[in-house]
């Protein structure tokens, strides 16, 4: 009867998840989207309890005490403070999972199958470098952490960690008995966050939250599949696939390269002046006067406008369109 009584939980809160994030996407039906979403984790955690193999509520009631003690004043933090806010939850999300799959392996390492490895290895790398990344994220809103780091072969360097990871992931399948191979694929792993973000500015860096957001998601469903646990690999699935096309379209619409967000060049784009440029140093030295002053002309003029002549312009237009965004928001209008 416990055991139907989990899954039917589990049931339901994946679904109400589902709802949720359906909502979301309606501004006017956020509110009912976050509301279906919290009592789907509401119901996960209580079905949870009832869990057969729970054998003592000692632990997890001091979990609960401490996880109440650190989100009640994170729920309190000023909506311009929101972003910094949300890469630290995706920290603690990450390192969460990250925990749990150093757990796991140390319980089954003397009979761990090739899947459970593979889901382990890629757990706790996301969860590793989600943490770290995420962390210096954070920094960087909130102004902790200036400037960016970027050096000489940065991209060849992001892609060696990355693909020295991947190997150690491999190699642990084969032979999971390497616990200091496992202890290195997390430093690096853990490294590898640092490297992905620290070259990239504050400015673009709700578009590596939002990837940091899919790596966690899906660090929380590799979780999912590591202890069996179908509403962590449904919920964890909807985060990351949901983080990984909002990843996407934000990077259309700010004119950046999506494959540059995956190895810490994200934000270092050429500029349209920085283009014509080039062109006008490559072109005969006839016209190279002509573009120079073409390059003068296409550069925008900043021009300022009060208040009345905005309501005069509102005024006289045939159609007015107000797209909600973090602005309005955290205006609270």
């Amino acid at each position: 009867m416990t055991n139907h009584l989990l899954e039917f939980s589990y049931l339901l809160a994946s679904i109400l998840f589902i709802f949720g994030l359906k909502y979301l996407s309606d501004p006017e039906k956020a509110r009912r989207g976050m509301f279906f979403a919290e009592i789907g984790m509401l119901v996960a955690i209580v079905g949870t309890l009832f869990h057969y193999e729970v054998i003592s509520y000692e632990w997890i009631i001091a979990g609960l005490v401490i996880g109440t003690i650190i989100g009640i004043p994170l729920g309190m933090v000023k909506m311009t403070a929101m972003p910094q806010r949300i890469a630290l939850s995706h920290a603690f999300g990450a390192l969460a999972s990250a925990l749990v799959g150093v757990s796991e392996y140390y319980r089954h390492i003397d009979d761990i199958n090739a899947a459970k490895m593979i889901a382990i290895g890629f757990e706790v790398m996301l969860g590793s470098l989600t943490f770290t990344g995420s962390l210096i994220a954070s920094g960087k809103l909130h102004e902790a952490i200036k400037g960016s780091w970027g050096y000489r072969g940065q991209h060849i360097v992001t892609i060696s960690m990355l693909s020295a990871i991947i190997g150690m992931v491999i190699y642990l399948v084969f032979s999971p008995s390497t616990i200091i191979l496992f202890y290195i694929m997390i430093a690096l792993s853990m490294a590898f966050g640092i490297q992905m973000v620290m070259p990239i500015g504050a400015a673009d860096m709700p578009v590596v939250i939002s990837i940091l957001n899919a790596y966690a998601g899906l660090a929380g469903s590799a979780t999912g599949f590591v202890i069996s646990n179908n509403v962590l690999i449904i919920a964890g699935a909807l985060d990351g696939a949901s983080g990984l096309l909002l990843s996407i379209i934000m990077c259309k619409a700010m004119n950046r390269s999506a494959a540059n967000v995956f190895f810490g060049g994200f934000g270092k784009t050429v500029s349209a002046a920085s283009a014509l440029k080039r062109v006008a140093v490559h072109t005969a030295p006839a016209h190279a006067a002509a573009n120079t002053a073409s390059i003068e002309d296409a550069k925008p003029a900043v021009r300022k406008i009060t208040p009345d002549e905005v309501a005069l312009t509102i005024r006289d237009a045939k159609s007015v369109i107000i797209v909600p965004g973090y602005g309005m928001a955290a205006a609270q209008a």
